[in-house]
């Protein structure tokens, strides 16, 4: 499906400025592609701006490229609260549209999904594309009319206070009578998430929470994690120190990288690690074998070392964890690999098992805003009716996904809030009419 003369191909083009739509949807991403096709279902005529040459370019890239779609939690109470702090606000949206109604949409268009690790679902292409042809096709069959390249300046509205048309960059204007934000946050600036939107808003009175970077890959400071670059492991117990003191832990799966670590486990730690930074030296303790503990652990190693006691000790520690992680852990305790298993000190064996529970990750920081997942930070949600998704101060502005000021953990929480809020609005900003 292609993308051609600022529309996408086969769709109404009737997008003249002296128009004025019912929704004007500004955000060609998930959040955005689900308002439009929910209000053209009810009989809008709607227009979606993007900035950006091509429709969901941050959503083709989620996951790795394979989009994480949802979180199959079937219990709506637990999957609501989530998303800490703000789950009070989220359940009325929530109850109206949760994951298994965006499964079951998905499915009803032909794209199977499967459940992995944590309850994350995937489209089962294992490919974003599939996600992304779903919505384009949606909006294309629902008469949604699509204008790229083009940029909001601002939001204009009347003396009433009512937004009447968005002002482009090139000084051109929308018209509509209700409007729909779903610019995004600024994760990821690269895919078009600058956080524009949060400066019109702030124009019409809304409080933007400050913003801060939320589920981002570590940079370590030990030089030898760049020799694990691209190493995944899979079942890890990671340990947040503080100047000595253990501040919380968390276990799930971790990869290594050029500069430090980043996976699920690590993303859902970063912004507790970011807020202790300032205030002394963070270290992560990497538990290798977490479904053991110590004695446990000294019990598997003795074993090992006493059964392959004429093999030399690297390749007799390959037999608990991955050959890339040998070298490293001999480096670290200073033992000599090269030597055979039954050879092995006392003291060198002592010192094995505890950092098998314990590999010390020294924190330099957190990587930038550009390699967050999400940005935390946002409008205030207090400002929102999430029953509509309608602002309480612009009786036809709706907010929705990244806009708001939502932390979500890793896992598909993030895409389930754009389909839901993106839902709710979209139903609403014209059936109120």
């Amino acid at each position: 499906m292609g993308l051609v003369c600022g529309r996408v191909e086969g769709m109404k083009d009737d997008a003249k400025l002296e128009k004025i739509w019912d929704v004007v949807v500004i955000g060609g991403g998930p959040a955005g592609m689900m308002a439009a096709i929910q209000a053209a279902i009810k009989g809008a005529s709607v227009i979606l701006l993007e900035k950006n040459s091509g429709l969901g370019k941050k959503l083709l890239i989620t996951g790795g490229g394979r989009c994480n779609v949802t979180n199959a939690e079937p219990e709506l109470r637990k999957l609501v609260g989530r998303y800490k702090g703000s789950d009070q606000f989220l359940f009325s949206a929530f109850s109206q549209y949760d994951n298994q109604g965006a499964l079951a949409w998905f499915h009803s268009q032909g794209m199977p999904t499967k459940v992995e690790n944590e309850g994350r679902v995937f489209p089962a292409s294992n490919t974003a594309r599939s996600v992304w042809e779903v919505l384009v096709r949606e909006m294309e069959k629902s008469g949604v009319a699509v204008r790229l390249n083009s940029a909001v300046q601002e939001l204009v509205s009347d003396q009433r206070g009512l937004i009447t048309s968005a002002r482009l960059v090139d000084g051109s204007e929308v018209a509509g009578r209700s409007f729909i934000v779903a610019a995004g946050g600024s994760a990821r600036p690269e895919t078009g998430s600058t956080g524009d939107a949060w400066a019109w808003l702030k124009q019409l009175g809304h409080t933007i929470i400050p913003v801060s970077r939320a589920l981002v890959p570590i940079a370590i400071k030990d030089k030898w994690v760049k020799k694990l670059a691209g190493l995944t492991l899979p079942d890890i117990k990671l340990t947040i120190v503080l100047d000595g003191k253990r501040e919380g832990s968390r276990k799930g799966k971790l990869l290594f990288t050029h500069v430090g670590v980043t996976g699920p486990t690590v993303l859902n730690m970063s912004r507790s690690i970011g807020e202790m930074l300032p205030y002394g030296d963070v270290t992560l303790l990497l538990d290798l074998l977490p479904a053991s503990d110590h004695g446990g652990v000294k019990e598997k190693l003795y074993e090992i070392l006493n059964k392959e006691s004429n093999k030399k000790l690297k390749n007799s520690l390959a037999m608990l964890v991955p050959v890339a992680l040998v070298q490293v852990l001999l480096e670290i305790a200073g033992i000599d690999g090269e030597q055979f298993s039954h050879s092995v000190k006392r003291e060198e064996r002592v010192a094995l098992v505890a950092l098998l529970k314990a590999v010390p990750l020294r924190v330099q920081g957190l990587l930038g805003e550009d390699k967050a997942v999400v940005s935390s930070g946002g409008v205030a949600l207090g400002e929102v009716d999430f029953k509509t998704m309608r602002s309480r101060l612009v009786p036809n502005l709706y907010i929705v996904g990244d806009v708001l000021n939502v932390d979500r953990p890793s896992g598909g929480y993030s895409l389930q809030l754009c389909w839901t809020t993106g839902f709710v609005a979209g139903a609403s900003s014209w059936s109120e009419k």
